[in-house]
């Protein structure tokens, strides 16, 4: 046998005999590394998504976005808001309101303008009803935007005769009305029409219809002066403990006008002494004097 020959007793590999040497082959190249996955940046979720997402022992489960469906995109009804997501007879309900507030607001603005307007055509034919629709709750006073606006405090104050009880006449001191008005309305946060305007209104309707001699002037003199006249004796009632004990034969009314005195910058100076408008003596009617107008 030859040298070179294996005992075929042997145990014998795989690919033959323990001693077999096989031919020899070219080496296999090696494979490629294998690629690592690039990781996927997590989308941070809220946190009930991220409670939900908890399972196990603190395992996470990834929270698939929702899929856009057929209809998603730029071209995708939108819901319907306001008005437009009303039924119908709701809808039409609707617009007969927003009708009506629209035409009350354009008709309350028209008759606000006309009341302000000057004399005309449609104020002469039909002053009675805008009058009634804007006054008193709706009067305007401009003043404020005035070019030269009010610079004077003016109080109204008044003065009375009364007969007293054992047949005397006294005379009481000045009562300065407009100060009790204003004592009621500072600090009040919703103080009334009449603690507000009644008395002023009162003395800018005397001084309209009256002349600096406190003469009349026009039809509606004798209206001012009664309507000044049962305004200071009423509150000559209510608060002077001498017209209460007694009756009221004669009132005074005065005006005390002062002006508002610069700011301290300012190189304008005004007078401070206050300037009085005295009226004559008013008799008393006998039922304004027997309490017909407490």
């Amino acid at each position: 046998m030859d040298a070179y020959d294996e005992d075929s007793r042997e145990p014998q590999a795989p690919d033959g005999p323990a001693g077999t040497r096989l031919p020899e082959q070219p080496p296999r190249p090696a494979s490629p590394p294998a690629a690592t996955p690039t990781p996927t940046p997590r989308t941070p979720v809220s946190w009930p998504e991220s409670r939900a997402g908890v399972t196990g022992a603190g395992a996470r489960t990834a929270v698939a976005a929702p899929e856009a469906g057929p209809g998603a995109g730029k071209g995708a009804p939108r819901p319907r808001t306001g008005v437009a997501a009303l039924s119908v007879p709701y809808q039409v309900v609707a617009a007969l309101a927003l009708s009506v507030i629209a035409v009350a607001a354009c008709v309350h603005l028209l008759m606000v303008f006309l009341s302000l307007a000057p004399s005309n055509t449609v104020t002469k034919q039909h002053g009675k009803a805008i009058e009634e629709w804007v006054y008193p709750e709706f009067e305007q006073n401009w003043k404020l935007f005035a070019p030269n606006p009010l610079q004077q405090n003016i109080a109204v104050q008044v003065r009375a005769e009364v007969r007293m009880r054992d047949g005397g006449l006294l005379t009481t001191a000045w009562t300065d009305l407009s100060a009790q008005d204003g004592a009621a309305i500072d600090g009040n946060p919703a103080p009334s029409h009449t603690q507000q305007n009644e008395l002023r209104r009162a003395w800018d309707f005397f001084a309209a219809t009256h002349g600096a001699d406190n003469r009349a002037v026009g039809m509606r003199g004798a209206l001012s002066e009664q309507y000044l006249r049962r305004i200071v004796v009423m509150r000559l009632y209510r608060s002077d403990p001498m017209s209460r004990e007694g009756v009221i034969q004669r009132v005074q009314v005065r005006s005390r006008t002062t002006n508002v005195q610069p700011p301290p910058w300012s190189r304008e100076r005004v007078p401070d002494k206050p300037v009085y408008r005295l009226l004559p003596w008013w008799s008393v009617t006998s039922d304004e004097a027997a309490g017909g107008v407490r």
